[in-house]
């Protein structure tokens, strides 16, 4: 039997406790994942006050007279089958705002000081600060984690191997040179070959050059990020890193998502009960106020920005209704476009429906009663939406980049008659890109046997964390072997 590993995790965010987006779920789903690979995995994360409200006191199992200027306890406790390590530090974390934004929608300005110090507690955790606990290896993730392992990596007794996941390069954690020195690292730290950035610090940067090997969330924005416009200014180092670099595609929570127990639909189905979907959509139609349609209904659940393509829907939503279609809008994001959806809502007030608003149970009502989701984003390093539209039969319209091209089988000529198709893949978030799409897929639902048929080969998707978890393990176990860098 392989060897068990002991694997410490560290993350800004850990769902179901605290959530903003995809990292969340990741770092959330990944300890139970792995237990069937024999990989152990605790997760390091912020006491913020919604997180102590829901771990309660828990039990201290090391503390920081000063960690970077600041006093903390490590608080160990277990949560819906996750082994937490919350990191205690008032000062930091007790705050009225979201986990990286003041209630007004600003950055904390020591972000840079909340996150290095959970880098630097992760580090000091992994080198025996807990007694009787000693990882095999610090699992980073994004920016927020990242110096962890450049705290390792500049230290004398670098006994631990690291893992990197960038989740999304846009956010980066770069900061003014001036905090370099309130890091606690020397002075050769602030080079090329550590956390110097343009001119910066930069806590992403340092992170994908300190560490033993760096994942993303899929394959094809691996390969993306290696390139100039894809790398947001890292593609350089990227490259350098070679096969360091890897991308491991996410799973999705196949009990949450489910909608054969789905609480939150009308109707529950599976893949041999497609019929009973009618249900849900004739209650989706009514919920939205939309008018009773043969033709598709065609769905947004998403952040309403820029980088999701969402300013080109609202500019081409017109033309999709003139082809018959109706569209069903739900997030919040950029007020430009969220006015833009809403008029879209009032001049065409029985096809056009949008809700403004994150609402959970909303989004499960929409992959049971949508016939299609689309998903036009500009770049996207892995996406869920997709994931949770294969499971529940919403035929996924994605544009052809990062994780939304290695997770949806595109119905062309070929993938059509062969019957393996489960969705509509077009090439860029362009209007004339998009119209086509549509025009695709109206053809397809006008076919019912052939809207079955790739219904249900998007429903027969393996889309949980298993194969994941086993890549994860392997990686852990592969990166066990290496030789110092």
């Amino acid at each position: 039997m392989a060897m068990s590993l002991q694997v410490l995790s560290v993350a800004s965010e850990v769902y179901p406790i605290v959530k903003t987006g995809g990292l969340a779920d990741v770092a959330g789903a990944l300890p139970g994942a792995l237990k069937s690979a024999d990989v152990s995995m605790k997760t390091l994360m912020p006491g913020y006050p919604g997180v102590m409200k829901t771990v309660g006191e828990g039990e201290i199992v090391c503390s920081f007279r000063d960690l970077l200027g600041v006093e903390a306890d490590v608080r160990a406790v277990e949560v819906d089958g996750l082994e937490l390590l919350v990191l205690c530090a008032p000062s930091l974390y007790d705050r009225d705002g979201g986990p990286y934004l003041t209630s007004y929608g600003y950055d904390y300005a020591d972000n840079w000081l909340r996150f290095a110090a959970l880098s630097l507690a992760g580090a000091k955790i992994a080198q025996g600060a807990i007694k009787g606990y000693r990882p095999d290896i610090l699992h980073a993730h994004d920016w927020q984690a990242a110096l962890a392992p450049v705290y390792l990596a500049f230290s004398r007794k670098k006994t631990v191997r690291t893992v990197l996941t960038i989740h999304n390069l846009a956010f980066q954690g770069n900061f003014p040179p001036t905090i370099f020195e309130k890091l606690g690292l020397p002075a050769k730290a602030f080079s090329i070959d550590g956390v110097e950035f343009f001119g910066n610090v930069g806590f992403l940067k340092g992170g994908i050059f300190a560490s033993d090997r760096v994942t993303t969330v899929s394959p094809t924005y691996a390969r993306e990020i290696l390139t100039e416009e894809g790398g947001m200014g890292l593609g350089g180092l990227l490259r350098q890193r070679g096969d360091a670099v890897c991308g491991i595609v996410n799973g999705i929570d196949t009990k949450a998502w489910d909608p054969e127990h789905d609480a939150m639909l009308a109707r529950t189905y599976d893949r041999s009960t497609i019929d009973r979907r009618a249900t849900n959509r004739d209650a989706l139609l009514k919920e939205m106020g939309l008018a009773p349609t043969d033709d598709p209904m065609i769905a947004i659940v998403s952040r309403l920005t820029w980088q999701k393509g969402l300013d080109v829907v609202a500019e081409v939503a017109e033309a999709i209704v003139e082809k018959g279609a109706s569209l069903v809008v739900v997030g919040t994001g950029d007020a430009q476009i969220e006015g833009a959806f809403q008029k879209l809502s009032v001049d065409h007030r029985k096809k056009i429906g949008v809700r403004i608003a994150y609402d959970e149970g909303l989004s499960h009502r929409v992959q049971a009663g949508a016939d299609a989701i689309l998903i036009p984003s500009r770049f996207e390093p892995c996406g869920l939406t997709q994931l949770y539209g294969l499971r529940y039969g919403c035929i996924p319209m994605v544009s052809r980049v990062g994780g939304l091209a290695d997770t949806v089988i595109d119905a062309n000529y070929a993938a059509r008659h062969a019957g393996c198709a489960n969705g509509v893949i077009f090439e860029d978030a362009e209007p004339d890109s998009i119209l086509t799409a549509v025009d695709r897929l109206i053809e397809i639902y006008r076919n019912p046997k052939e809207w079955r048929r790739m219904q249900e080969a998007a429903m027969a998707n393996d889309v949980s964390w298993t194969t994941s978890a086993k890549l994860y393990a392997d990686l852990y176990r592969d990166v066990m072997k290496d030789e110092g860098r």
